[in-house]
């Protein structure tokens, strides 16, 4: 246990965040999301599971030590939901309200397709995938800088 690091944060998961770059992508998804084979082909080919964690939890504990990229038009990007491609599912404001917090300003999320979410997650740095199993709780999170 480290004094003033949230708990949630695991010593595999800390690994994830500070081995990023800045531009790189943290995937965060659902439980439903085909995590472990995206994990494979991302750079770090590390998966990391939070069973039991909702995904707002999870994101506010990441978002403790993880600085949003400021330079980024859209630093977070969610999949869109196929049947409704205006809806917003709730765990996404959920999820918006805890990077928004942390960020101290407005985020508003890129969208992309599933399959364009996809492609992207593969391409990002590693997934976090947490054991909330409600739908569209997708994210692609983009570290900034500190400074």
């Amino acid at each position: 246990m480290l004094k003033s690091i949230d708990p949630i944060l695991t010593p595999d998961l800390l690994w994830l965040l500070a081995s990023m770059g800045h531009g790189d992508d943290l995937v965060v998804v659902d439980a439903n999301h085909p995590a472990t084979h995206i994990a494979r082909s991302t750079s770090s080919q590390r998966l990391i599971q939070l069973p039991g964690m909702t995904m707002e939890t999870a994101v506010r504990a990441i978002m403790s030590v993880y600085p949003l990229d400021d330079f980024d038009p859209d630093p977070v990007r969610v999949m869109m939901p196929v049947d409704d491609p205006d809806r917003v599912p709730d765990v996404q404001r959920a999820v918006l309200t805890e990077i928004e917090r942390a960020s101290g300003g407005p985020v508003s999320p890129g969208k992309l397709s599933r399959e364009d979410f996809y492609r992207a997650a593969a391409a990002g740095f590693g997934v976090v995938q947490v054991g909330d199993s409600r739908d569209y709780g997708c994210f692609l999170i983009r570290k900034g800088v500190i400074g």
